[in-house]
């Protein structure tokens, strides 16, 4: 089964920034799913570039609501149509709102109502949801249906003018309440017009005995709750989604001793205040698993810690060794062994104070390369520049990557510029839904007659090509680089490093 960032590959030419809000979308819409009573399909235009005919579009995502039947018992993702079989996609894209077909549409005999949803993303449109209901099961009109669906147009009228989802809280969808666990409808005042069964639940083992429609959320939820700065936290998260800005994740402890947790989204469809909703639910009996495995995590960020520890014990020691040393070889080489060992303590140190095993690449980088440049550069004057963003990264290429970006840089400084020459190496960066490229040039004297990266026998580029094949799964090129008059660029050396991303974050 191919992944979302596989199928955004091969069927788009989409940026990864827009890929990457298509990810934010699809960790968000179980709860659109839910709200709606329907399946939710993301459907992106195969890309002119890809498919010379175009105008088909490939369903690259899809989520079936738990509060429903499906309908589509089977799997679409991989399906592709053409603009005819579902011509309010491409129409919806095009006018930049929803369309829903005048009536229903069968499919393998079962009747279904579609509406189309556009996808926004930096002012365009990038992709396209359907809103698939199955209309074989009558459904009664309810106050809960009613407060359901509405939620869920003004979500999809926000997916649409391109405010919902918001990044920066993707971490916090896949351990917030959903749906089904319980949902309070506000006004846009913070009074409450629907709460639905367990969400009424929910508050009651928090200790509100009475029913939750026409009070005042936040300071009855402030009241409920035992420790003041929590209380506090809850409260503040409510009235900030109500002035229209998202929140994440809260937990708080009730008087009475329940655990609830607590996730507020502003509803602000075409701009305008409608309100808010509010997630609950209640985690009492699972807290004691949640803190073994709270307990667990803290033991792995204390591993790292202790082990960025011991590195930078071993490159003290290094350092002391090279001063007692009178060859200037072997104080190079011990010199280059601390500078190797402290690029790996600082990824440590990175893991230490991450709660998902993951490292922001982008801020390791500018402790590690000023490192480099030190080491490197004692007697010449070369600049080091970043264009592009690493983004973040799993652990497990973390330290190999760290690795190899400071012995190319390492290598170019080192090399490039002899006999005290100034110069400058800059990190190039592109990351896609799919691959990290990243190319570092120099404006020095470039390679040597004959160089082959597979025949050199220099310890870094041995250890650049053993991490780049085995960790990395990747691939790596240097070539010598020419000035051209016609533009901008100079003589010098080029390393161009391509890393598959797709199945590892």
């Amino acid at each position: 089964m191919s992944t979302l960032s596989d199928l955004l590959a091969e069927n788009t030419g989409l940026p990864g920034e827009a890929a990457d809000h298509l990810q934010t979308v699809v960790a968000e819409w179980q709860l659109l799913a839910d709200l709606s009573f329907a399946d939710f399909l993301l459907w992106v235009p195969v890309a002119q570039d890809l498919q010379p005919e175009g105008g088909d579009f490939v369903c690259v995502a899809h989520a079936r609501p738990t509060t429903a039947p499906t309908a589509h018992p089977e799997d679409v993702v991989g399906a592709r149509f053409t603009v005819e079989e579902h011509p309010q996609l491409a129409r919806a894209m095009r006018e930049k709102r929803i369309c829903r077909e005048e009536d229903p549409h069968w499919y393998r005999d079962l009747p279904m109502r579609r509406e189309a949803v556009p996808v926004t993303f930096g002012g365009q449109v990038v992709a396209a949801l359907s809103r698939e209901t199955n209309l074989a099961a009558p459904r009664v009109p309810s106050p809960l249906e009613i407060a359901y669906l509405g939620s869920a147009g003004d979500l999809c009228q926000m997916i649409v003018d391109g405010t919902f989802p918001s990044r920066g809280n993707e971490t916090d969808t896949h351990t917030s309440p959903r749906v089904g666990d319980g949902l309070i409808r506000l006004d846009p005042s913070g009074t409450v017009v629907f709460a639905s069964p367990n969400g009424l639940s929910a508050y009651h083992r928090m200790g509100h005995e009475s029913d939750l429609v026409g009070t005042r959320l936040a300071p009855l939820t402030r009241s409920l709750i035992r420790d003041p700065f929590d209380a506090t936290e809850v409260s503040h998260r409510i009235i900030e989604a109500l002035d229209g800005k998202p929140s994440s994740r809260t937990e708080a402890d009730s008087r009475r001793g329940a655990v609830v947790l607590f996730r507020a989204l502003p509803l602000r469809p075409a701009g305008q205040a409608a309100g808010a909703l509010v997630l609950v639910r209640d985690v009492t009996e699972v807290k004691r698993r949640d803190r073994a495995l709270l307990s667990k995590d803290a033991t792995i960020r204390e591993i790292h810690h202790r082990v960025k520890n011991n590195l930078q014990t071993v490159a003290a020691l290094l350092r002391l060794q090279s001063r007692r040393t009178s060859s200037e070889e072997a104080r190079l080489a011990l010199a280059e062994s601390v500078r190797r060992v402290t690029s790996i303590a600082l990824v440590h140190e990175a893991l230490s104070i991450s709660v998902d095993e993951r490292v922001d690449l982008d801020s390791l980088l500018d402790n590690v390369l000023p490192m480099v440049g030190e080491v490197a550069t004692a007697e010449s004057q070369v600049s080091l520049s970043r264009e592009g963003s690493f983004g973040v990264v799993v652990a497990e290429i973390a330290t190999p990557l760290v690795m190899v970006l400071a012995e190319l840089v390492q290598n170019a400084v080192e090399h490039a510029f002899p006999n005290g020459r100034s110069g400058k190496v800059e990190l190039i960066v592109e990351r896609s839904a799919r691959w990290l490229d990243v190319l570092i040039r120099d404006n020095g004297r470039g390679l040597p007659s004959g160089f082959s990266l597979e025949r050199s026998d220099g310890l870094g580029l041995q250890i650049v090509r053993t991490l780049v094949e085995s960790e990395l799964r990747g691939s790596l090129s240097l070539r010598k680089v020419r000035a051209d008059a016609g533009t901008s660029r100079q003589a010098g050396t080029e390393a161009a490093l391509r890393i598959p991303l797709s199945r590892r974050l």
